[in-house]
Protein backbone atom coordinates (compact mmCIF):
# COMPACT_ATOMS: atom_id res chain seq x y z
CA UNK A 1 0.00 0.00 0.00
CA UNK A 2 0.62 3.80 -0.40
CA UNK A 3 2.16 4.78 3.35
CA UNK A 4 0.89 8.42 4.45
CA UNK A 5 2.93 8.74 7.76
CA UNK A 6 2.61 11.27 10.32
CA UNK A 7 4.48 11.51 13.55
CA UNK A 8 1.57 13.29 15.35
CA UNK A 9 -1.99 11.75 15.82
CA UNK A 10 -4.46 11.96 12.56
CA UNK A 11 -6.45 14.22 14.11
CA UNK A 12 -4.07 16.67 14.66
CA UNK A 13 -1.50 16.10 11.78
CA UNK A 14 -0.98 18.97 8.81
CA UNK A 15 1.68 16.83 6.54
CA UNK A 16 1.93 13.37 5.69
CA UNK A 17 5.42 11.69 4.16
CA UNK A 18 4.38 9.26 1.53
CA UNK A 19 6.15 6.08 1.68
CA UNK A 20 4.71 2.53 0.98
CA UNK A 21 4.27 -0.47 2.91
CA UNK A 22 2.17 -3.87 3.68
CA UNK A 23 3.17 -6.54 6.34
CA UNK A 24 4.30 -8.83 3.04
CA UNK A 25 6.58 -6.80 1.18
CA UNK A 26 7.90 -5.59 4.85
CA UNK A 27 9.22 -9.16 5.35
CA UNK A 28 10.57 -9.50 1.69
CA UNK A 29 12.53 -6.26 1.76
CA UNK A 30 13.93 -7.94 5.44
CA UNK A 31 14.91 -10.70 4.02
CA UNK A 32 16.00 -9.09 0.79
CA UNK A 33 18.33 -6.71 2.56
CA UNK A 34 20.01 -9.45 4.53
CA UNK A 35 20.54 -11.63 1.01
CA UNK A 36 17.66 -13.48 0.23
CA UNK A 37 16.33 -13.38 -2.94
CA UNK A 38 13.06 -12.71 -3.38
CA UNK A 39 9.75 -12.30 -5.26
CA UNK A 40 6.08 -10.64 -5.07
CA UNK A 41 3.06 -11.94 -6.52
CA UNK A 42 -0.07 -9.51 -6.51
CA UNK A 43 -1.94 -6.87 -8.76
CA UNK A 44 -0.88 -3.25 -9.40
CA UNK A 45 -3.09 -0.54 -10.02
CA UNK A 46 -2.70 1.29 -13.03
CA UNK A 47 -2.78 4.83 -11.38
CA UNK A 48 -0.20 7.56 -10.56
CA UNK A 49 1.40 5.41 -7.97
CA UNK A 50 2.25 2.79 -9.99
CA UNK A 51 5.79 3.81 -11.25
CA UNK A 52 6.42 4.17 -7.90
CA UNK A 53 5.49 1.11 -6.34
CA UNK A 54 7.15 -0.56 -8.91
CA UNK A 55 10.32 1.29 -9.13
CA UNK A 56 10.54 0.81 -5.24
CA UNK A 57 10.03 -3.04 -5.18
CA UNK A 58 12.68 -3.27 -7.84
CA UNK A 59 14.77 -1.22 -6.58
CA UNK A 60 14.66 -3.43 -3.34
CA UNK A 61 15.54 -6.06 -5.54
CA UNK A 62 12.36 -7.90 -5.55
CA UNK A 63 11.46 -9.48 -8.40
CA UNK A 64 8.02 -8.50 -10.14
CA UNK A 65 7.90 -11.28 -12.71
CA UNK A 66 4.68 -12.35 -11.24
CA UNK A 67 3.17 -8.74 -10.40
CA UNK A 68 -0.16 -8.10 -12.75
CA UNK A 69 -0.77 -4.50 -13.34
CA UNK A 70 -4.73 -4.09 -14.21
CA UNK A 71 -7.25 -1.12 -14.39
CA UNK A 72 -7.85 0.62 -11.10
CA UNK A 73 -6.50 2.43 -7.99
CA UNK A 74 -3.59 1.16 -5.32
CA UNK A 75 -4.57 0.80 -1.98
CA UNK A 76 -3.18 3.30 0.54
CA UNK A 77 -3.31 4.21 4.12
CA UNK A 78 -2.42 6.57 6.87
CA UNK A 79 -0.19 6.25 9.98
CA UNK A 80 0.47 8.11 13.30
CA UNK A 81 2.82 7.71 15.89
CA UNK A 82 1.09 7.39 18.95
CA UNK A 83 2.85 8.31 22.32
CA UNK A 84 5.13 5.20 23.57
CA UNK A 85 6.21 4.45 19.70
CA UNK A 86 2.73 2.78 19.05
CA UNK A 87 0.36 3.54 15.89
CA UNK A 88 -2.48 4.46 14.71
CA UNK A 89 -4.13 3.84 11.17
CA UNK A 90 -6.81 4.56 8.59
CA UNK A 91 -6.87 2.51 5.79
CA UNK A 92 -8.75 2.75 1.98
CA UNK A 93 -8.08 -0.43 0.42
CA UNK A 94 -11.97 -1.83 -0.55
CA UNK A 95 -12.15 -1.99 -4.36
CA UNK A 96 -8.08 -1.85 -5.04
CA UNK A 97 -6.11 -3.35 -7.18
CA UNK A 98 -4.70 -5.94 -4.96
CA UNK A 99 -8.59 -7.03 -3.33
CA UNK A 100 -9.25 -8.12 -7.45
CA UNK A 101 -6.56 -10.66 -7.33
CA UNK A 102 -7.80 -14.25 -8.67
CA UNK A 103 -6.74 -17.76 -8.41
CA UNK A 104 -5.95 -17.57 -12.29
CA UNK A 105 -3.28 -14.88 -11.29
CA UNK A 106 -0.73 -17.65 -10.06
CA UNK A 107 1.46 -19.32 -11.64
CA UNK A 108 2.46 -22.74 -10.55
CA UNK A 109 5.79 -22.89 -12.50
CA UNK A 110 6.82 -19.61 -10.30
CA UNK A 111 5.72 -20.58 -7.41
CA UNK A 112 7.81 -24.27 -7.57
CA UNK A 113 11.08 -21.83 -7.76
CA UNK A 114 10.69 -20.70 -4.42
CA UNK A 115 12.03 -22.28 -1.47
CA UNK A 116 9.04 -20.79 0.71
CA UNK A 117 6.02 -19.24 -0.17
CA UNK A 118 5.02 -16.17 2.29
CA UNK A 119 0.92 -15.73 2.69
CA UNK A 120 -0.70 -13.28 4.71
CA UNK A 121 -4.34 -13.41 7.20
CA UNK A 122 -4.63 -9.95 5.24
CA UNK A 123 -4.43 -11.11 1.89
CA UNK A 124 -7.15 -13.43 2.79
CA UNK A 125 -9.22 -10.59 4.62
CA UNK A 126 -9.61 -8.25 1.83
CA UNK A 127 -11.29 -9.94 -0.63
CA UNK A 128 -13.30 -13.46 -1.37
CA UNK A 129 -11.56 -13.62 -4.40
CA UNK A 130 -7.93 -12.75 -2.46
CA UNK A 131 -8.86 -14.93 0.16
CA UNK A 132 -9.50 -18.29 -2.56
CA UNK A 133 -6.45 -16.86 -4.45
CA UNK A 134 -4.06 -17.45 -0.93
CA UNK A 135 -5.79 -21.06 -0.24
CA UNK A 136 -4.91 -21.92 -4.39
CA UNK A 137 -1.48 -20.85 -3.62
CA UNK A 138 -1.00 -22.71 -0.54
CA UNK A 139 -2.14 -26.05 -2.67
CA UNK A 140 0.13 -25.77 -5.67
CA UNK A 141 3.16 -25.22 -2.74
CA UNK A 142 2.42 -28.33 -1.76
CA UNK A 143 1.89 -29.91 -4.98
CA UNK A 144 5.54 -28.25 -5.96
CA UNK A 145 6.98 -29.45 -2.61
CA UNK A 146 7.41 -25.39 -1.65
CA UNK A 147 7.13 -24.73 2.09
CA UNK A 148 4.11 -22.58 2.91
CA UNK A 149 4.36 -19.90 5.64
CA UNK A 150 1.67 -18.05 7.20
CA UNK A 151 1.17 -15.07 8.95
CA UNK A 152 -2.60 -14.61 10.08
CA UNK A 153 -1.73 -10.55 10.80
CA UNK A 154 -5.11 -10.16 12.16
CA UNK A 155 -6.78 -6.58 11.89
CA UNK A 156 -10.04 -6.13 13.47
CA UNK A 157 -11.10 -3.32 10.53
CA UNK A 158 -10.69 -5.67 8.11
CA UNK A 159 -12.97 -8.92 9.29
CA UNK A 160 -14.53 -10.55 12.17
CA UNK A 161 -13.04 -12.58 14.64
CA UNK A 162 -15.05 -16.08 13.38
CA UNK A 163 -13.86 -14.96 9.60
CA UNK A 164 -10.36 -14.66 10.70
CA UNK A 165 -10.94 -18.26 12.41
CA UNK A 166 -12.31 -20.04 9.68
CA UNK A 167 -9.67 -18.46 7.07
CA UNK A 168 -6.93 -19.79 9.33
CA UNK A 169 -8.43 -23.40 9.62
CA UNK A 170 -8.69 -23.40 5.95
CA UNK A 171 -5.12 -22.62 5.19
CA UNK A 172 -3.35 -24.80 8.23
CA UNK A 173 -3.49 -28.36 6.83
CA UNK A 174 -0.62 -26.57 4.16
CA UNK A 175 1.47 -24.55 6.67
CA UNK A 176 4.55 -25.46 7.69
CA UNK A 177 6.27 -22.29 9.45
CA UNK A 178 3.00 -20.61 11.59
CA UNK A 179 3.94 -17.02 12.73
CA UNK A 180 1.48 -15.74 15.07
CA UNK A 181 1.84 -12.60 17.27
CA UNK A 182 0.79 -12.91 20.85
CA UNK A 183 -1.46 -11.44 22.16
CA UNK A 184 -2.69 -9.89 18.75
CA UNK A 185 -3.60 -12.96 16.81
CA UNK A 186 -3.73 -15.55 19.54
CA UNK A 187 -5.95 -13.85 21.52
CA UNK A 188 -8.06 -13.60 18.79
CA UNK A 189 -7.77 -17.27 17.15
CA UNK A 190 -7.10 -19.14 19.83
CA UNK A 191 -8.30 -17.23 23.14
CA UNK A 192 -5.01 -16.98 24.66
CA UNK A 193 -2.15 -14.57 25.41
CA UNK A 194 0.24 -17.00 26.25
CA UNK A 195 3.13 -17.72 23.75
CA UNK A 196 3.92 -21.28 24.95
CA UNK A 197 -0.11 -22.55 24.36
CA UNK A 198 -0.07 -21.00 21.31
CA UNK A 199 3.26 -22.80 20.90
CA UNK A 200 1.73 -26.25 21.76
CA UNK A 201 -1.47 -25.77 19.77
CA UNK A 202 -0.13 -25.72 16.33
CA UNK A 203 2.91 -27.59 17.20
CA UNK A 204 -0.23 -30.52 18.47
CA UNK A 205 -2.29 -29.63 14.75
CA UNK A 206 1.35 -30.63 12.96
CA UNK A 207 2.91 -27.51 12.02
CA UNK A 208 6.63 -28.63 12.05
CA UNK A 209 7.74 -24.88 12.74
CA UNK A 210 6.31 -22.35 15.00
CA UNK A 211 7.37 -18.89 15.46
CA UNK A 212 5.30 -16.33 17.68
CA UNK A 213 6.20 -12.87 18.24
CA UNK A 214 5.71 -11.12 21.54
CA UNK A 215 7.02 -7.45 20.89
CA UNK A 216 9.29 -5.69 23.06
CA UNK A 217 9.31 -9.91 25.20
CA UNK A 218 10.95 -11.39 21.86
CA UNK A 219 9.71 -14.33 20.41
CA UNK A 220 9.10 -18.04 21.02
CA UNK A 221 9.82 -20.51 18.51
CA UNK A 222 9.44 -24.27 18.43
CA UNK A 223 10.26 -26.91 15.80
CA UNK A 224 11.15 -30.79 16.33
CA UNK A 225 14.43 -29.01 17.93
CA UNK A 226 13.10 -27.59 21.21
CA UNK A 227 11.15 -24.79 22.20
CA UNK A 228 13.23 -21.52 22.58
CA UNK A 229 12.61 -18.32 24.54
CA UNK A 230 14.68 -16.02 22.13
CA UNK A 231 15.03 -11.67 24.27
CA UNK A 232 14.22 -9.07 22.40
CA UNK A 233 17.13 -6.86 20.81
CA UNK A 234 16.42 -3.26 21.66
CA UNK A 235 19.40 -1.26 22.09
CA UNK A 236 17.57 2.00 22.77
CA UNK A 237 14.12 3.27 22.88
CA UNK A 238 12.11 2.58 19.53
CA UNK A 239 11.03 5.51 17.68
CA UNK A 240 8.33 3.59 15.60
CA UNK A 241 7.19 0.22 15.73
CA UNK A 242 6.27 -0.27 12.49
CA UNK A 243 7.10 -3.56 10.57
CA UNK A 244 9.03 -4.74 13.61
CA UNK A 245 7.17 -7.90 13.26
CA UNK A 246 7.91 -8.45 9.41
CA UNK A 247 11.21 -7.51 10.29
CA UNK A 248 11.49 -10.62 12.71
CA UNK A 249 9.97 -12.63 10.21
CA UNK A 250 12.28 -11.69 7.41
CA UNK A 251 15.44 -12.46 9.60
CA UNK A 252 14.23 -15.23 10.53
CA UNK A 253 13.58 -16.85 7.23
CA UNK A 254 16.80 -15.96 6.38
CA UNK A 255 18.70 -17.75 8.73
CA UNK A 256 16.12 -20.96 8.53
CA UNK A 257 17.22 -20.51 4.26
CA UNK A 258 20.83 -20.65 5.24
CA UNK A 259 21.27 -23.59 7.66
CA UNK A 260 21.03 -22.13 11.21
CA UNK A 261 18.98 -23.74 14.05
CA UNK A 262 15.62 -22.12 14.82
CA UNK A 263 17.13 -20.59 17.52
CA UNK A 264 19.39 -18.83 15.68
CA UNK A 265 17.44 -17.76 13.38
CA UNK A 266 15.55 -16.51 15.70
CA UNK A 267 18.00 -14.42 16.92
CA UNK A 268 18.70 -13.16 13.57
CA UNK A 269 15.42 -12.09 13.63
CA UNK A 270 15.28 -10.35 16.55
CA UNK A 271 17.91 -8.59 15.80
CA UNK A 272 16.63 -7.36 12.46
CA UNK A 273 13.39 -6.15 14.18
CA UNK A 274 15.58 -4.41 16.78
CA UNK A 275 17.25 -2.39 14.32
CA UNK A 276 14.29 -1.29 12.30
CA UNK A 277 12.79 0.46 15.37
CA UNK A 278 15.06 3.06 15.12
CA UNK A 279 13.29 4.39 11.48
CA UNK A 280 9.65 5.99 10.72
CA UNK A 281 7.72 4.22 8.92
CA UNK A 282 7.74 0.48 7.69
CA UNK A 283 11.31 0.98 5.66
CA UNK A 284 13.42 3.87 7.09
CA UNK A 285 15.45 1.91 9.88
CA UNK A 286 14.99 -1.51 7.93
CA UNK A 287 18.74 -2.98 8.26
CA UNK A 288 20.82 -4.33 5.94
CA UNK A 289 23.98 -7.52 6.26
CA UNK A 290 26.35 -5.89 7.23
CA UNK A 291 24.76 -4.34 10.48
CA UNK A 292 22.80 -7.24 11.34
CA UNK A 293 25.58 -9.54 11.29
CA UNK A 294 28.01 -6.98 12.99
CA UNK A 295 25.35 -6.89 16.01
CA UNK A 296 24.93 -10.69 15.96
CA UNK A 297 28.59 -11.06 16.44
CA UNK A 298 29.24 -8.46 18.82
CA UNK A 299 26.29 -10.46 20.88
CA UNK A 300 27.75 -13.80 20.42
CA UNK A 301 31.49 -12.09 22.02
CA UNK A 302 33.50 -12.51 18.93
Amino acid sequence: MVELFSDQPIEDADTFARSLAGDSFNLLVAAQRLGTQTGYITRLGDDAFAGYLLNTWRGEGIDTTAVKTVPGFNAMHFVALLQGGDREFVYYRKGSAPSTMQPDDLDAEYIGAAKIQHLSGITQAISASARATVLKAARIAKEQGVAVSYDPNYRHQLWSHDEARAAMEEILPYVDYMLPGAPADSSVLLGTDDAHETIRHFRARGVPVVAVTRGELGAVVASDEGVFDVPAYRPDGPVDTTAAGDAFKGGFFHGMLNGMGIEQAARLGTVTAGLKLRGRGALTGMPYRDEVFAVLKKLRGG
